[in-house]
């Protein structure tokens, strides 16, 4: 090989150059791949992220509506749409009622689902005490009809969330577990994400348990809940996974942790599928192993009516409901349904939703129920 020329050093320096960045571009490729963690696109976390353990990112945490504010608020929202109490109210206000006007109230409150039974009570008492008034004045019959729906819906039912600490066989103190069923759209994941909400606002240690294993979103879902008020999720490590199993590991976690209450979400499922039914009873047994299940809360769409008198009656078989959650009331004129549902199961109304809005779910307040949709 003969001397090299200066064409030579000029063809050798530009390929050493090359090489040279292609060798910087690769190293400051795999730095900054080392710098980003793998984005984990899998709808469900991997088993290292299932035992309810809280993501190494630190959310900024939202402090929830009190409890105590959000029926007030509500109410209003409820008076404003007032569906029921308005047309019972322009019925009245006509004055000297006849035969005509008190079978439109009777038809009035049969639309509103109250029911048969409770439609015939009030109205029988309606009449009796018009007689014995001795008036069709609007402003009395006005003020009878709100005594005798008060009595209807109940202000002496326990509304009460049962979330005293469980005493264990060896002294420790256990979290109360919850339990929340229904059918398919009525609202369960949304409302169990409220629900935490009203609990973080009373201060209690909140554990979420996704044991709605079929879907995918339901999962991420409640995950969101979760992390915008810092309360750990239990979540399946597969879709698909035994959803007993998943509520088992949420109440064994939240035991593990110290926390107060533990609330278990549950695929929807319709409630003429026996097998479905039967699951529910699966996870509550399954749940009830590391400490009782204090309530099983039954979530029903207010605008479906007297079918969700069905659903609640099977539900409450499987299960034994101990309190309702009311959704999608605002608006509605199905307002009756709470007087319906408890009337069928015998257990009380305990939320209601009234919105979109993340504290759109409150306690229910039978005066303040009564007061709204008799607001004039």
């Amino acid at each position: 090989m003969g001397p090299m020329t200066g064409q030579d050093f000029v063809l050798y320096g530009s390929i050493l150059l090359v090489v040279v960045a292609l060798a910087l571009t690769l190293v400051l490729t795999k730095r900054r791949r080392g710098d980003t963690p793998p984005v984990d696109t899998s709808p469900f976390p991997s088993s290292d992220t299932t035992d309810g353990s809280p993501s190494p990112q630190t959310p900024t945490l939202e402090r929830p509506e009190a409890a105590g504010t959000r029926f007030q608020r509500l109410k209003a929202r409820l008076s404003r749409s007032g569906a029921i109490g308005n047309r019972l109210l322009a019925i009245l206000a006509r004055g000297d009622l006849r035969e005509e006007d008190w079978e439109e109230i009777e038809e009035t409150l049969l639309m509103a689902d109250i029911g048969l039974g409770p439609t015939t009570e009030l109205m029988d008492h309606l009449r009796t005490e018009a007689k014995v008034l001795g008036t069709s004045d609007p402003t009395q019959i006005r003020d009878v009809l709100r005594c005798e729906l008060l009595e209807l819906v109940d202000p002496k039912m326990d509304r009460s969330l049962h979330l005293d600490a469980v005493v264990g066989d060896d002294g420790s103190q256990q979290p109360a577990s919850i339990l929340v069923v229904g059918v398919n759209g009525a609202g369960k994941t949304t409302t169990v994400g409220k629900i935490a909400r009203v609990l973080v606002a009373e201060d209690y240690r909140v554990v979420l348990g996704a044991a709605d294993t079929f879907r995918a979103a339901a999962v991420e879902q409640l995950a969101t809940w979760g992390e915008r008020v810092g309360v750990e999720v239990v979540k399946p490590q597969r879709e698909g996974a035994d959803p007993a199993s998943v509520a088992f590991e949420a109440v064994a976690h939240g035991d593990r942790t110290d926390a107060d209450v533990v609330l278990v979400d549950t695929a929807g499922r319709l409630q003429n599928k026996s097998h479905l039914m039967d699951e529910l009873g699966k996870i509550k047994r399954v749940m009830s192993r590391t400490a009782p299940v204090r309530e099983v809360l039954l979530v029903l769409d207010a605008t479906t009516g007297q079918n969700g008198l069905r659903q609640a009656e099977v539900f409450s078989h499987a299960v034994d409901v101990t309190g309702i959650v009311l959704t999608k009331l605002d608006g509605s004129a199905k307002g009756g349904i709470v007087i319906a549902v408890q009337r069928e199961l015998g257990v009380p109304v305990k939320f209601v939703g009234l919105g979109e809005g993340a504290d759109d779910l409150a306690p229910f307040d039978p005066e303040g129920f009564v007061e709204a949709i008799l607001a004039t």
